[in-house]
């Protein structure tokens, strides 16, 4: 009798840790839950009225008791990271809410429980997926909002579902090569595409007197190409590496890299230093807030972003700021690319088949083009793309999609990352030449 109350007792609280609302976000608030349902449900004992952190919408349907298998089949828990709360003061936000409340509409049947969760950290995301899959299944959500790291880790743990004989939907051709890419995991369909992003440089045209199509032209011009030169991950470095067809494993999997190209691509990191495109200087930035945050406060002509931070900033301020493709060692587009994708976390098969066609309603293109171009995110659909009504724009983000290839895994990206930023900053240093720091890479990640 004692083990049976501790069990429950363990599992309230679980229950209570993943349905907390008490806290704000930014003080480790980890959700808020919302309904959105054709009626508000009369549960046994619930009080008739809304809660504060509830959206109620209209409609004919009878009340429904908890105990019946229906609610339980019609049920869709969807958990979502702040930056897309449908509740947010954002136009994206509202366009969400919009479309998931017509899709309650059609579907009167279908409650849609709505649940925003912080992205990481103690009961985020996937700590709250790990722990309800071992103990409170019951709670777990139908569908999530995943950006790609944490779908590889969350799928890699068995949390999640595969597509894979659910929907043909990534069987479209309107898909950018990316986002196939991002929807699968070991030939699996885990996600399914929802918002695309990926590296591009933005430059200012009054300080540039011509767009750098190539790392030599970018030379050439003497300006400054801001970068996070101390980005542990080194995603600008691995994208001009990716760029020359560079590969980063070996036969058997494991990471690795051509000592050769590696040191061809630190001759020219050597040559930007010494020709002040890429001073020591670039070695104070780490990430990519901070290069964003220089390059609109400082007269620098150009820098290595995301096509996020650019569509954002540009829906707010209209300035001297235009988007191109990454310069690259040869001249010809290649850019590396993530996102964010829906992916099946609950084990009802029921609600599984619910939460599919949810997706699909909310991966239409009509719709995906106007909440991309809101939410300031890229299209992953092309036929949503030529929705979009600036054409000199739509051409620059067609070619940069186009041109994307997935960023490597997240593993792969932890292992190489360090040693190529070690590497990097010896070199734009002077401390070390592009042969010794190419080498100390290649043994570095060999190490075992």
């Amino acid at each position: 009798m004692k083990i049976r109350r501790f069990r429950l007792l363990s599992f309230l609280v679980l229950v209570a840790m993943v349905g907390c609302t008490s806290l704000p976000f930014n003080l480790g608030a980890n959700s808020q839950a919302r309904t959105l349902t054709a009626e508000r449900t009369l549960l046994p004992n619930a009080p008739t009225t809304p809660k504060a952190n509830e959206t109620i919408l209209p409609t004919t349907a009878r009340a429904t008791p908890l105990a019946t298998q229906a609610i339980s089949e019609l049920l869709v828990r969807i958990w979502l990271p702040p930056e897309f709360d449908p509740e947010g003061k954002s136009p994206a936000s509202g366009l969400l809410k919009a479309r998931l409340e017509e899709y309650a509409a059609e579907n009167p049947e279908v409650r849609l429980e709505v649940r925003v969760k912080a992205l990481d950290g103690p009961g985020g995301l996937l700590d709250s997926l790990v722990a309800a899959n071992a103990a409170a299944p019951l709670v777990l959500p139908d569908l999530v909002l995943l950006p790609r790291p944490l779908l590889e880790s969350a799928a890699l743990k068995g949390l999640l579902y595969p597509y894979d004989g659910l929907t043909d939907i990534m069987e479209d051709q309107s898909w950018f090569e990316y986002a196939r890419q991002l929807a699968n995991l070991k030939a699996s369909t885990y996600g399914i595409p929802f918002a695309g992003d990926t590296m591009v440089l933005a430059h200012h045209p009054s300080l540039l007197e011509t767009t750098p199509h190539s790392l030599d032209t970018a030379l050439s011009l003497g300006e400054v190409l801001l970068y996070p030169a101390t980005d542990p991950q080194a995603l600008f470095t691995l994208c001009m590496y990716q760029a020359e067809g560079g590969s980063m494993q070996d036969a058997q999997g494991r990471p690795a890299l051509d000592e050769a190209q590696l040191t061809k691509l630190l001759e020219y990191d050597q040559r930007a230093s010494l020709a002040g495109v890429m001073p020591y200087s670039l070695t104070q930035y780490s990430n990519d807030a901070q290069v964003w945050e220089a390059f609109l406060g400082d007269p620098y002509p150009m820098a290595v972003t995301w096509a996020s931070a650019y569509l954002s900033h540009k829906q707010t301020v209209q300035d001297d700021l235009v988007m191109a493709p990454l310069p690259t060692p040869d001249g010809v587009p290649f850019t590396l690319a993530t996102g964010w994708t829906w992916v099946l976390a609950g084990q009802d098969p029921a609600r599984r088949a619910l939460s599919v066609k949810l997706v699909e309603y909310l991966v239409e293109k009509d719709f995906l083009a106007e909440w991309t171009y809101a939410a300031g995110y890229l299209p992953p659909r092309v036929d949503a793309l030529q929705s979009w009504q600036e054409a000199a724009e739509r051409q620059v983000i067609e070619q940069i999609s186009y041109s994307a290839w997935l960023m490597p895994s997240a593993d792969l990206v932890s292992t190489l990352g360090p040693a190529l930023e070690q590497a990097v900053v010896g070199v734009l240093k002077a401390q070390s030449d592009p042969q010794t720091a190419a080498k100390a890479v290649i043994d570095q990640i060999n190490r075992p």
